[in-house]
């Protein structure tokens, strides 16, 4: 008796991920698509040389905590210099949201590129993206730090005082915008969801601004963020009043898709390290003014581990979950 159609396709798909799982010795946090048999926690390069991509046209993003156009416009000079560097054409793809910037490297269409906090981790586990840099000095990376914001002109002068009250959140795959409040803020006596409504603002200028036009009475931002709003002139400083500051974290890190060609990988990610910052990137990024080498398994475990105390996962149904959670 023949099989129909549908059943065949869905033995093949079993028997296809039955492989797929006894040809990976560990795979960790990973999704079903990736390998992590050296235990680095990120994606193995393809051992199989079809699978390995050499693109024509390079394709960078960087992460969407702010208007991209700005971001285009920032990173020209070094777009530039990565064509020139790798011989290839280089585009900056501007992309609206984190889940965007994820998807965008999972399906192949992003090549390299910039991550929030938390989203790397997200990145990592769902899009096989392998951090290698943060913004930083010759000295050490850049961080910042989760800081909770309110008017200066409120009454509002601790965490108590925000129950049930208008607070935002920036998106769920944020670190500083979500899941370090969701482990944090317990500790200070107020539980999000429960002691607020989490309204979610989709960006940290958006709820930075929310807070400045009485939006929202208080919001969970990144403190580098925050502090660029104001040395740009859209924000002033003085009208706000930080109540709550957490330990320093890694800032956005750049990531490549692991299934990059080696020899390839190593020639542009020399551009990235061989490069320093611009004038006017020194002045955007606080400072900074080179990549500084990470990696994921050293230098994003404090972001883990927030994670972990939060009691989050940074795999695929807790991403799609907490998705579904935005979109309401």
């Amino acid at each position: 008796m023949f099989k129909t159609p549908a059943v065949l396709l869905l033995a093949l798909v079993a028997t296809s991920m039955s492989w797929a799982q006894a040809t990976c010795s560990n795979r960790g946090d990973l999704d079903q698509m990736y390998c992590d048999a050296n235990k680095d926690l990120v994606a193995d390069t393809p051992t199989d040389p079809k699978k390995l991509k050499n693109p024509s046209t390079l394709v960078f993003t960087y992460t969407p905590v702010e208007d991209p156009a700005v971001y285009e416009k920032i990173f020209k000079p070094f777009t530039e210099h990565l064509a020139a560097c790798t011989s290839k054409k280089v585009v900056f793809y501007q992309v609206q949201s984190n889940a965007a910037e994820i998807e965008a490297m999972r399906s192949g269409r992003l090549h390299v590129g910039g991550f929030s906090t938390g989203p790397t981790a997200f990145a990592v586990n769902i899009a096989g993206a392998v951090p290698f840099a943060v913004k930083g000095t010759e000295k050490e990376f850049q961080g910042y730090n989760l800081i909770v914001i309110v008017k200066k002109n409120s009454a509002f002068q601790s965490m108590a005082d925000l129950k049930g009250k208008r607070f935002a959140h920036t998106s769920p795959s944020s670190n500083s915008g979500h899941m370090a409040p969701m482990a944090l803020f317990p500790k200070e006596g107020v539980t999000p969801g429960k002691d607020y409504n989490i309204l979610f603002s989709g960006k940290h200028d958006q709820s930075v601004l929310g807070v400045n036009s009485g939006d929202y009475d208080g919001a969970a931002v990144a403190s580098d963020v925050f502090e660029r709003m104001a040395s740009r002139g859209q924000i002033k400083a003085e009208d706000f009043r930080i109540i709550f500051r957490s330990p320093k974290f890694p800032t956005s890190s750049f990531a490549y898709a692991h299934d990059l060609e080696p020899k390839f990988r190593d020639q542009m990610l020399k551009c990235f390290y061989d490069y320093r910052f611009t004038a006017e990137m020194q002045k955007a990024f606080a400072g900074a003014d080179r990549f500084f080498p990470v990696t994921f398994d050293k230098d994003w475990a404090v972001v883990r581990q927030v994670s972990e105390a939060g009691g989050q996962k940074f795999d695929k149904s807790a991403y799609d979950k907490e998705q579904a959670k935005a979109k309401k």
